[in-house]
């Protein structure tokens, strides 16, 4: 039994705050310019070396660094699209990155879970991911499913058991590349073909996208690196992430981490435009702390570093993977995670990133509590209202009934009343009683809620030719991992 996905709904906020002027923008790029041409960046990877060679790059292959003549990251650049599509499952759930709306995503890739039914921290496994699309499926504010934990039963071919664990579980559009074995990525790409039906229907609207990691200072990673120009190749959308540590791995202020970052991102986007010109990418900086106590990870940065992020991807001209966040550093939920969630929903609507929120997490994005998502969407939602809730064409109707009513009065009795009451919608975690009467926490109310759509909702499945070819890749992976590996 199936049930009816609803339509996903473009976080579209009145306000765009912008912190860097656009002088300023125009000076960070240059720094990055600077960065680029003046020191380089580590491509620990021959082929890629090749083409940054065979494009004017100057390349030092002893110490496998690369620096860029400014003319030639801005001619790159130039070919990298604004404007693409992530293909869902059925075009009512692709996304537009024009820059005119925000889409929320959760957010990934955990480690632990807190078991939905025994309570237990565990280690993640692809039900999971399974159960948390499903759960994503039906929220219609999370547009975008990034795999939220790992399978981690699953070893070193997790990676693709988390893609077909989403792409077989919602209709929304997945986040399925990631960094494996370049030999491996090949059967990413097939099973996206597969579900979109062809290559050329893979490429007018990817039901994935990748993500490869940068690694501060000024390095790639090898296999990372050539799983994107795979991807490239099949014209798969991929975002290149930088997360920079300040103190640690990044300069401890945050302008000069945000710059770094950039150049990270920008070299990665060059090679690709480089080696496959107009392949579609997009930008992702997210700076973050090194507590000086501990020496622990602190992702919230107190400077909006995060909406400078997302004015520099847009200067570049591409398309941003951030701009605000909600999953946070809280280790469990409570206080922390509930102030973390009101903040990043709020940065939501100033941010104006075209994929952003990243929700579900807590831990610093380790560890998933299935309800979380709840908790979390409720609280964007109630920011999503706060910006739309105009209702100019209702004015006129309503200052007849108040005419009517006058002074000293009640609206119980209107038949205005009875029609649009039902059209508020009220909160749908708090101000809960129970049969006692006593208010009831929010967070049993949501664990109740992930466990009615466990239960309930299952969205139309691919037809059992797809499942089946999708297994068969999936076993032709497997074989290839341990040619690979010899495990």
């Amino acid at each position: 039994m199936t049930s009816e996905t609803p339509d996903i709904i473009p976080f579209v906020s009145p306000i765009k705050a912008e912190i860097l002027t656009q002088a300023e923008l125009e000076m960070v790029k240059g720094k990055t310019l600077d960065l680029l041409n003046q020191v380089g960046v580590c491509f620990p990877s021959s082929k890629a070396l090749d083409v940054l060679a065979e494009h004017g790059a100057q390349v030092d292959r002893a110490n496998e660094i690369a620096r860029f003549p400014p003319e030639l990251v801005i001619k790159a650049m130039s070919t990298a699209p604004r404007s693409f599509i992530l293909g869902g499952r059925e075009e009512r759930f692709d996304l537009v990155l024009d820059g005119q709306s925000s889409y929320i995503s959760t957010d990934g890739t955990g480690v632990n879970v807190i078991d939905l039914d025994t309570r237990e921290k565990r280690p993640s496994r692809k039900d999971d991911i399974a159960l948390m699309a499903r759960v994503c499926d039906a929220l219609p504010l999370v547009s975008f499913f990034w795999p939220m934990v790992s399978s981690r039963e699953y070893g070193r071919t997790a990676p693709l058991h988390n893609c077909h664990a989403g792409l077989i579980n919602t209709l929304k559009h997945v986040r399925g590349g990631t960094t494996v074995h370049p030999r491996l990525a090949p059967y990413i790409v097939e099973m996206a073909s597969v579900v979109a039906g062809n290559s050329a229907e893979r490429i007018r609207r990817p039901p994935i996208c990748a993500n490869i990691c940068t690694i501060s200072p000024l390095s790639h990673d090898k296999h990372g690196i050539e799983s994107a120009l795979v991807y490239a190749e099949a014209g798969i959308p991929t975002s290149f992430m930088a997360m920079p540590t300040m103190g640690s791995t990044a300069p401890a202020t945050p302008l000069a981490a945000l710059i770094m970052g950039d150049a990270e991102v920008i070299s990665a986007m060059v090679l690709v435009q480089l080696a496959f010109p107009g392949t579609p990418v997009f930008h992702a900086v997210f700076t973050s702390l090194m507590d000086p106590r501990t020496g622990g990870y602190i992702s919230e940065v107190p400077t909006p570093s995060y909406i400078m992020a997302k004015q520099l991807a847009h200067a570049w001209d591409v398309p941003c993977l951030g701009g605000a966040r909600v999953s946070g550093d809280a280790p469990e939920l409570g206080w922390q995670s509930g102030y973390e969630v009101g903040l990043g929903s709020g940065m939501i609507a100033m941010a104006g990133g075209d994929i952003c929120g990243l929700l579900g997490l807590v831990g610093s994005a380790m560890t998933l509590y299935p309800e979380e998502v709840i908790l979390d969407h409720d609280g964007i939602f109630h920011v999503y209202e706060m910006m739309n809730n105009k209702g100019l064409d209702e004015i006129d109707l309503a200052l007849d009934v108040i005419r009517e009513v006058g002074p000293r009065n009640h609206f119980l009795a209107q038949k205005h009343t009875r029609e649009h009451i039902r059209n508020l919608r009220l909160p749908s975690l708090l101000r809960h009683r129970g049969p006692d009467g006593q208010q009831r926490d929010p967070r049993e109310i949501a664990l109740e809620k992930t466990k009615q759509i466990a239960a309930t909702h299952h969205p139309p499945p691919l037809s059992s030719d797809v499942l089946a070819e999708l297994d068969r890749i999936l076993e032709r992976a497997e074989s290839e991992a341990e040619r690979i590996f010899g495990d």
